[in-house]
């Protein structure tokens, strides 16, 4: 996700082009226009497209921060409604000598079907009246709170997905007992190794705010980290790193659990439409309104990269 993804989407996905091309011929909605004329006044772009552009980028800006769920799933861009992924069949490998015949054999390969069903989607409606006496700052702070809501929404879906699976199904086959105990480098030596015990290697963790503060209240994690450093970003909740798992935090994860993931074969996230900026209104009441949406499909493709930790402590010390 760039700031630049209005432009990046109009080159390259004519579908996107399309719809925003549509959308300009709308531009005397009450807030598009209005947003044009402020826009155009403070000089932050020249003509409706470069409005349009701009109303995208703050969006997406907006909600990135909280889209901490496309930092823990594998995002797969998708033209089709549905996708099919063969599951691991458990190919086994053999000796054989030059001139022999190769044996082949293992599990017949099983699929998951991920259909882009998932809607995601975020609005906020005003009067016309409303409309022609905001200014720049009131209409660009509407537009950050409805990306910012719309990235919430994402990711609390994402997260259901890994809170659904069954206990029996993750690495180890059982939740990891947290001990009501808080999150230590222990804890994280526990949820590496559940996966890596897979034959899997986790990519990724994920906390809730509260279990970070813990960690770093750890003079063994932060030692062996030496925070701060170039891939620490407190305020986008990336605590660098540990065992070669990228740490986000969230407070959309759940206060007392963890997850390691192998990002890579563990899930994947089928993004059919992006975040798309749309107008709408409704003209009998004299409401007007602008909505971002994201249409995407969820699935679990292999489990055992998946470690989850419940039971821990869910206060400072």
């Amino acid at each position: 996700m760039k700031p630049k993804l209005y432009e990046s989407l109009m080159q390259k996905d004519l579908g996107f082009k399309e719809f925003m091309e549509k959308l300009k011929l709308k531009a005397d909605h009450p807030f598009l226009k209005r947003y044009g004329v402020m826009g155009l006044k403070e000089g932050y772009f020249s003509d409706m497209a470069g409005a349009l552009g701009k109303m995208h980028n703050t969006m997406v800006d907006a909600a990135w921060p909280e889209m901490i769920g496309r930092s823990i799933i594998n995002v797969m861009p998708t033209n089709e409604a549905m996708e099919r992924f063969p599951l691991d069949g458990g190919a086994t490998a053999y000796e054989y000598a030059e001139g022999t015949v190769t044996r082949l054999s293992g599990k017949k390969a099983t699929t998951v079907d991920v259909n882009t069903n998932n809607l995601a989607d975020s609005s906020d409606e005003w009067t016309r009246e409303y409309l022609e006496d905001a200014s720049w700052n009131v209409m660009d702070r509407a537009t950050q709170n409805i990306g910012n809501a719309l990235g919430v929404k994402e990711t609390e879906k994402i997260l259901a997905l890994y809170t659904a699976v069954l206990a029996a199904d993750l690495a180890t086959g059982a939740d990891l007992a947290g001990g009501g105990t808080v999150m230590s480098w222990t804890k994280l030596l526990s949820l590496w190794h559940a996966v890596k015990s897979e034959k899997r290697r986790a990519t990724v963790i994920a906390l809730n705010d509260m279990q970070v503060a813990q960690l770093l209240n750890d003079s063994t994690f932060t030692n062996a980290q030496s925070l701060p450093s170039a891939q620490t970003d407190l305020e986008a909740g990336v605590v660098s790193g540990a065992l070669g798992m990228k740490i986000v935090s969230s407070p959309l994860v759940t206060n007392g659990v963890a997850f390691a993931i192998d990002t890579r074969v563990a899930s994947v996230m089928l993004l059919r439409r992006d975040i798309t900026v749309e107008d709408w209104e409704d003209v009998k009441n004299g409401k007007y309104g602008v909505r971002a949406t994201t249409r995407f499909g969820l699935g679990v493709l292999d489990s055992n990269g998946i470690a989850r930790m419940t039971n821990i402590k869910t206060t400072i010390t």
